[in-house]
């Protein structure tokens, strides 16, 4: 399917796939004390495996024609733009305010809207660009700006770089596999990648039962965020462009800040609703959702058949 620029499904698929990674932000909070490696490596199994039925009969195939170099960039995805993006986030609250890796993953639109079209041999488009520099502005709104070490930093940085990998790697391995497949096969890859992490550095905890809290976190992960959520992005992705969809990503510190003060550990006051509105402007702006009406001078006037006769009337 060729990217169109004014997809309303398109746009409604990415909004939906961010709303959803924002909220799993205040999910995360339950899982502080479960091995960050298992659980990954669960989020994704579990994932992947309820991923594969709705793929239908034949429908793992197109993996057998995957090339060396697509089977490395599938890797390198679930690396960077998987598991790498959550323990990164999860590195960077250590030691900083989650404000601050919320800020930078929200200047994503930016780079995105920049790297998308110059690795396609294009120049990025102003009005994506501008809608991106308003978004990452309304995600400073939003957010506001913590208080971090350098390690801090660095770790939201490597989350700002995760997630414009996972719009911006993936983006050639859409046409041959499209968003379902490509969220089943990410989410294999991630799940072993997670797993081999936690058996190197947790050793056998990696695994350890979780109780209710944690199990039941897991599993809106896996099922609402990872199912739902990844074949909404990647679907959005394909119908808008992986720089139109990234706009989109504004809405994730929008929708953190919304559910935080549902599980008391944040409030939603006047600063996140001028943020929530400055996103939701620039995310219609770069998306060209609305469109501009003509130009003035493409209208002329009918010309009378003799201009000398005008009457005062006229």
């Amino acid at each position: 399917m060729k990217p169109t620029r004014t997809d309303p499904r398109g746009a409604l698929l990415a909004a939906l796939a961010c709303v959803l990674v924002g909220g799993s932000f205040t999910v995360n909070s339950t899982l502080g004390d479960y091995p960050y490696a298992g659980g990954q490596a669960l989020r994704y199994g579990l994932a992947c495996l309820l991923l594969i039925p709705l793929l239908g009969r034949g429908g793992l195939a197109p993996l057998r024609r995957l090339t060396a170099r697509q089977w490395t960039r599938l890797a390198a995805l679930a690396a960077i733009g998987m598991v790498g993006f959550n323990f990164a986030v999860l590195a960077a609250e250590r030691t900083a305010e989650p404000a601050v890796p919320g800020v930078l993953v929200g200047c994503a639109p930016v780079l995105v809207a920049v790297l998308g079209p110059l690795t396609a041999g294009r120049r990025p488009g102003r009005a994506v660009l501008t809608g991106a520099l308003v978004v990452a502005a309304g995600a400073f709104v939003v957010q506001g700006w913590g208080r971090t070490d350098a390690a801090g930093l660095a770790y939201s940085v490597a989350a700002l770089a995760g997630e414009v990998g996972f719009a911006v790697v993936a983006v050639p391995l859409l046409r041959p596999l499209g968003p379902k497949l490509l969220s089943t096969a990410g989410c294999g890859v991630a799940a072993l990648e997670a797993l081999a992490v936690g058996l190197l550095y947790e050793g056998a905890d990696t695994l350890r039962m979780p109780d209710t809290g944690e199990a039941a976190a897991l599993v809106w992960q896996a099922v609402v965020v990872t199912v739902v959520g990844f074949v909404c992005w990647y679907a959005g992705i394909a119908r808008i462009g992986a720089e139109r969809a990234t706009l989109f990503s504004g809405l994730i510190p929008v929708a953190a800040a919304v559910t935080a003060p549902l599980v008391g550990s944040g409030t939603y006051g006047l600063s996140q609703a001028a943020g929530s509105l400055l996103v939701g402007f620039g995310v219609v702006l770069g998306a060209g959702l609305i469109r501009r009406p003509a130009m003035m001078g493409a209208w002329q006037p009918r010309q009378r058949s003799n201009p000398s006769k005008i009457t005062a009337g006229s």
